[in-house]
């Protein structure tokens, strides 16, 4: 007589009943635990992989906030070559940050300044003398290049956070039908080795019945790990994404105010006359001091 003990959903049942069904499995329902095992594997190497890769970044991607709302130039800390691997954010601001330095120093655009101070202490007439600031920035064309730069590197690195997720939707979706597939299978192998023999006693059904449906139990197994672990990454990649796009626009928008050359073309033609009007006193002022 068997020992039995109680199980907390079933009531009685005998003991080692994985082992007794493993023993009574037909090459078919074999073959069925093999597949489910190599998703198994392909499964939980994503998870691994995955939940090392999405902590990384969380964690980078909190220092690189921290440091960017810290500075008041955009390309400050490109400029000083701080680095903050496995963060999205980061890969994204050095792309725009990459571009429109490249723009800067290949397509400037030289902004003078000029403000006009008077010079009250000359023995001559009161003159104005001319102030100028230079800065260097980029045009409006230039500049979409940088925008379109911004979002290819978000598109990418959304793409990078999703790469492999594929495989564990397949085995949510797929594991429990690869496993009720070996059941049927078994539970058919079954019925006709009875039909066969001709004798429908328990003691031939219950090997057959329990081997197959050690195939639906090898399903779950495969399938109710990689649903939990598919929703949390789902709901964490969809954070970082969103943040990544709001602060591609807020970067975006940053360099815009920084880099820009906003100006209107009646401010182009007012400077280009007065750069006009600086070059040619020089000349006019011996025939002043004559």
């Amino acid at each position: 007589m068997h020992d039995t003990y109680l199980s907390p959903f079933f009531g009685v049942a005998p003991p080692h009943a994985i082992t007794f069904a493993y023993k009574h499995l037909t090459p078919e329902g074999f073959s069925t635990i093999c597949a489910l095992l190599v998703v198994s594997v392909f499964s939980w190497t994503v998870i691994i992989s995955k939940a090392r890769q999405l902590i990384r970044a969380k964690k980078s991607t909190k220092k690189f906030y921290e440091a960017y709302k810290a500075t008041r130039d955009p390309l400050q800390i490109f400029r000083a070559k701080e680095e903050f691997d496995g963060s999205p954010a980061y890969e994204l601001y050095i792309t725009g940050a990459e571009e429109i330095d490249y723009h800067l120093k290949n397509n400037p655009v030289e902004i003078t300044e000029v403000k006009s101070r008077s010079n009250a202490g000359s023995t001559f007439a009161e003159t104005d003398m001319l102030a100028r600031s230079i800065s260097v920035k980029v045009s409006r064309t230039s500049f979409e290049t940088v925008q379109g730069a911004l979002e290819r590197a978000a598109s990418a690195e959304a793409l990078s956070l999703e790469k492999g997720m594929i495989i564990l939707s397949t085995a949510v979706a797929g594991g429990p039908f690869i496993g009720l597939f070996g059941t049927v299978w078994g539970v058919m192998e079954t019925f006709s080795g009875i039909g066969v023999a001709g004798a429908a006693t328990l003691n031939a059904m219950a090997p057959g019945v329990a081997a197959a449906l050690l195939a639906t139990v090898a399903g779950l197994f495969v399938a109710i790990p990689a649903m939990f672990a598919y929703n949390y990454m789902v709901t964490t990649i969809r954070g970082i994404t969103q943040e990544l796009d709001g602060f591609s626009a807020e970067y975006a928008t940053s360099l815009e105010h920084k880099y820009v050359d906003n100006r209107s073309m009646v401010d182009e033609l007012r400077e280009a006359l007065r750069g006009s009007e600086t070059k040619s006193q020089p000349y006019l002022e011996p025939a002043l001091t004559s």
